[in-house]
């Protein structure tokens, strides 16, 4: 897929970028958590019965995982910014919606709309990719891929707060605020990425694949209720298969398809994506037991007696350590590389989990487990959108990291739907009521471990730093872009865009034009004046190139459709100099 851009490149990032972008993650993460203390209450909130009240978490599940891959194609095409803006747009629309009701159906929708947020943080990691120099990329891409985690940490105290001081729907008018905020600061700080994706939106393949994710994730999230074996269950996990195999060969032949499947394939990728799940998978344990065990009675033997607020306190330094991390994260990827701290995290969370099997006996106990698991998830997490953004074109960025984005939540499904199994059958009734048992959470936490350790292994089969000992590409600026591209174009046009006196010009807008005058792919020149384009076939092209402070230059060149390059410098003249065309030819043999 060829990459474009916009006439006009955006200015350079200003130093408030990063924290707005993280901002806007974290504030779409707290959808995630934003009811977890009130889940109990829900059905006499909402005047229904516990398993149409488990609606109001489904819905936002559901629609988070659709929206991810579909708001990061977007992004690539239409303007990353944009549909990070329109992304909260939505979420607060929806949380007002949720804010003015206490109607079952009504809540859904609202909730259903917040979830639809999630693209958002894709969004902003390929801003960062196409705005950020690359020394810079590292910690931003870490810090806004722990915004997942980040957000969902600190939401649970705050919402805990104001659920147990004040009415129930306060939390929703928070949240609209908050998307306000974010609206605002990004509109203010964030400039619009140049890069653009060739190609139109995949709509079919955008309802084939949101298709084939609800029918997947909605037995995995009712299955308790539903029953594992029953026929409505199996059903919509067969169904879920066919359709996506279909959806599968359709984009197969699509030549701008919603998903680069060959893209997707490559082991970077799909073992980046197959440890994502894992990971998400013991993110959402810890999330799961650790405020149950901290709230139960001191009667039950194990319980720990604490308060809804002071139990989301004891959790909430799982997303601050997450967060402080990214720094840390940084420094050892620059050294290392983004698998070694992949694998580093991985570890970290193996030996929060199993020492947790022993530290459940006190509450000072569930801080430590909370800091140990949040330095492991925060390295995991941080490395995975640097894995993406190395292994695929600038200009699928958005789309990848959607995609990525949605492994993490399909790990967060499971991972719900097999605790909440687990829990429930250990559970002991007393007094017609069920209460989870220590056996429940240590058998959780053993379940967490184990996917720790799957996901350990599918981390070794990533690719490791290249031969030359140059660093695996875990950030990259819009010129840093260009000069991925000239490393991996074959059948094209590659050379640097120089000034008059012989100086590189950078970010410069060079665009290829075919012999039917259309545009067949633009880039920007890198800092050092290279650049490189590829061409859709062999034939006569014109190769045009300007620049601030500079008069335009033409050449008409000619690729004859081998696998080499056409070397092609083009040098611009001063703004009242014109040249004629130039003409570059490559033989065939």
């Amino acid at each position: 897929m060829t990459q474009t851009t916009t006439d006009r490149p955006a200015g350079r990032a200003s130093g408030a970028v990063v924290p707005v972008l993280a901002f806007a993650g974290i504030v779409v993460a707290v959808m995630q958590t934003l009811l977890v203390p009130v889940i109990k209450d829900l059905p006499q909130l909402l005047d229904t019965a516990p398993s149409n009240a488990t609606w109001v978490l489904t819905s936002t599940l559901l629609s988070g995982a659709v929206a991810t891959p579909i708001m990061g194609r977007l992004g690539d095409l239409y303007g990353k910014r944009r549909m990070l803006i329109l992304s909260l747009a939505v979420m607060v629309v929806g949380a007002l919606v949720s804010a003015l009701t206490s109607d079952l159906l009504l809540m859904i929708t609202g909730r259903t709309l917040q979830g639809f947020a999630m693209g958002a943080i894709p969004l902003g990691i390929g801003l960062m990719r196409d705005m950020l120099p690359r020394e810079k990329l590292g910690s931003a891409m870490a810090l806004m891929s722990s915004s997942i985690g980040v957000g969902g940490g600190l939401a649970l105290p705050a919402a805990a707060l104001v659920a147990q001081h004040s009415d129930w729907h306060a939390l929703f008018y928070g949240a609209a605020g908050l998307g306000v905020l974010a609206i605002a600061l990004t509109l203010l700080v964030v400039p619009e990425s140049p890069m653009r994706a060739e190609g139109s939106f995949d709509l079919p393949g955008a309802i084939g694949l949101s298709t084939g994710l609800v029918l997947f994730l909605l037995p995995i999230t009712k299955g308790s209720d539903w029953g594992w074996a029953s026929g409505t269950t199996l059903g919509l996990f067969g169904a879920s298969a066919v359709v996506l195999v279909l959806w599968g060969v359709m984009e197969l032949r699509l030549k701008a398809p919603l998903v680069d499947l060959r893209t997707t394939a490559r082991p970077a990728v799909l073992f980046t994506n197959l440890a994502s799940i894992m990971v998400g998978v013991s993110f959402y344990v810890v999330s799961l037991v650790l405020p149950q065990l901290l709230q139960l009675p001191e009667s039950t033997g194990y319980g720990l007696g604490q308060s809804m607020v002071v139990a989301g306190l004891l959790v909430a330094p799982l997303g601050l350590t997450m967060m402080f991390t990214a720094p840390v994260y940084a420094r050892l990827s620059a050294k290392y590389g983004p698998k070694v701290t992949l694998i580093l995290g991985l570890l970290i969370i193996a030996i929060g989990y199993g020492a947790g099997l022993g530290l459940m006996s006190a509450a000072w106990q569930s801080l430590v487990i909370s800091v140990l698991l949040g330095a492991g998830i925060g390295l995991a997490y941080s490395s995975l959108p640097a894995l993406i953004v190395g292994a695929v074109p600038a200009s699928e960025t958005g789309a990848a990291n959607g995609l990525n984005t949605l492994m993490r939540s399909i790990g967060t499904s499971v991972s719900s739907a097999v605790i909440g199994m687990v829990l429930a059958n250990t559970a002991n009734n007393v007094g017609g009521v069920e209460i989870p048992t220590m056996h429940g959470f240590r058998v959780s936490f053993l379940i967490a471990t184990g996917a720790v350790a799957v996901g350990l292994l599918l981390a070794l089969f990533l690719p490791g730093r290249r031969p030359s000992g140059k660093p695996q590409l875990r950030a990259s600026s819009e010129e840093d872009a260009a000069l991925e591209r000239a490393e991996r174009v074959l059948r094209g046009f590659r050379g640097r865009v120089l000034a008059a006196d012989g100086a590189p010009v950078a970010r410069a807008t060079v665009t290829l034009i075919d012999r039917r005058g259309r545009r067949a792919g633009a880039t920007l020149s890198a800092q050092d004046g290279s650049y490189a384009l590829a061409v859709p076939a062999p034939g006569s092209y014109v190769v045009a190139a300007r620049a601030a402070g500079h008069g335009p230059l033409a050449s008409s060149a000619t690729h004859a459709g081998d696998e080499r390059p056409v070397d092609l410098d083009l040098s611009l003249p001063g703004e009242t100099v014109s040249t004629p065309l130039l003409t570059g030819t490559i033989p065939r043999d």
